[in-house]
């Protein structure tokens, strides 16, 4: 339910907010004693748009892949097969303003993948999105991880969840 702690959860394990109690380790690394190392490893999609509306897809991107720290020669490779796995190659050059809803989020998550997290953080990736939109956003979360990506999904949606989940 809301106010139950979903998005708190997220914070505290992405180390935005620093918990109370407790030890949070990402890969091994301490959240709080080595912050960079454990924020390296893992991608954060919150529930409302991180994007600049008046950049184009591709600088989005681009721009995320400069903020980690992705080598210039790795970038535009990795910025290109990101786009295209999530349908928006076709769309990179256009400004993020004129995308639906469902096109932001997967370009959010696009951007949050762009250094190669082993971990995804999705706060409430689906809510607000049409019926094809959440679907893309479900089976994109399947297929990244099939491919050994970690997900931590946040829902309001117990269907969701047990779709999406493996325990």
């Amino acid at each position: 339910p809301n106010g139950a702690g979903k998005t708190t959860t997220i914070r505290m394990l992405t180390g935005i907010t620093k918990p109370t109690s407790g030890t949070i380790l990402i890969s091994g690394f301490n959240v709080i004693d080595e912050p960079v190392r454990a924020k390296e490893r893992i991608g954060v999609v919150p529930d409302v748009s991180s994007l600049y509306n008046e950049m184009t897809a591709w600088d989005n991107i681009i721009f995320n892949a400069k903020l980690h720290g992705v080598p210039r020669e790795k970038r535009e490779i990795r910025a290109k097969e990101l786009l295209e796995l999530l349908g928006l190659y076709d769309r990179r050059n256009d400004r993020v303003g004129a995308f639906s809803r469902g096109m932001q989020k997967r370009l959010m998550i696009a951007a949050a993948l762009i250094h190669e997290a082993e971990i995804l953080f999705l706060d409430e990736a689906t809510t607000g999105l049409d019926v094809q939109s959440a679907r893309q956003i479900r089976d994109m979360i399947k297929e990244l991880n099939r491919n050994g990506v970690t997900i931590f999904l946040t829902t309001h949606y117990i269907e969701e969840a047990d779709q999406l989940c493996q325990r």
